[in-house]
């Protein structure tokens, strides 16, 4: 049975983190901190060179964030979960190897933030992507405001973000947000032969191309998580994220202030 937290198995020189946290693969504290600290003892393990970030189940990639723990958050607290999110997501982002994001299912909020993190990223044919937040009186605070507008645009990014709008796989390709589709059941396998692929290059040549590829937006990208996670937090000085997360979990509409 799942404890919630993320599993994680290796297969030759690839890594597979499954996010594990039924019915929707959300992350709670514990799981983003065991999320971190996997990836942490990852990227030490010279025996790893690259990371496949999948789901458990073929429904759900994972819907992001379990909003209980948002019920009753001030501005401290709130911004030290952003900070947890804000963490893992960026030691990611930063693992010296290939990380590709298998999606086979729902890919919302803070599920979408970690796949905008990897460096590669392949959904089923029958996924929905999304950053909804703001639907909730939350924010992306995990740098889907700074990685979403790089890969896709400013248009698509507030299409996504400001509008809410959901996109089918398709769509995701179309607007260059993924890199492959694959029919439902086929991005675990398609994702296992690129990072076979990238095993069995050099490590040290990968590394450095990570780096300089990443290198001409890193200083951006680092500037604007601090400013993404200080707005974060400033939302919990009024009461919309309050009213959006209770109301989400009442199933009732939200009423703004």
């Amino acid at each position: 049975m799942s404890d919630d937290t993320p599993r994680i198995e290796t297969v030759g020189r690839v890594a597979v983190l499954t996010l594990d946290c039924p019915p929707a693969n959300t992350f709670s504290v514990a799981a983003l901190a065991q999320l971190d600290s996997q990836l942490a003892r990852l990227e030490q393990d010279r025996g790893i060179d690259a990371i496949i970030l999948t789901g458990a189940g073929d429904t759900f990639f994972s819907a992001g964030d379990d909003l209980n723990m948002f019920k009753d958050a001030d501005r401290p607290g709130a911004r030290e979960l952003g900070r947890l999110l804000a963490a893992a997501a960026t030691r990611l982002a930063r693992f010296r190897g290939l990380t590709i994001a298998a999606i086979n299912g729902y890919c919302l909020g803070a599920g979408l933030e970690f796949a905008l993190a990897c460096d590669i990223r392949i959904c089923e044919q029958h996924a929905l992507l999304g950053l909804p937040e703001a639907r909730v009186g939350l924010l992306p605070c995990g740098g889907g405001t700074q990685r979403l507008p790089w890969l896709v645009g400013e248009g698509w990014a507030k299409r996504m973000i400001l509008c809410g709008e959901q996109i089918d796989a398709d769509t995701a390709l179309r607007i260059r947000l993924v890199e492959e589709v694959v029919a439902s059941g086929g991005a675990y396998d398609a994702a296992f032969a690129l990072a076979e692929k990238a095993a069995r290059q050099s490590p040290r040549a990968v590394a450095a191309s990570k780096r300089l590829i990443d290198g001409t937006r890193l200083g951006a990208l680092e500037t604007g998580h601090a400013r993404e996670l200080e707005a974060f937090s400033l939302l919990f000085e009024c009461d919309d994220p309050k009213e959006g997360v209770n109301a989400f979990l009442e199933k009732r509409d939200p009423v703004w202030t």
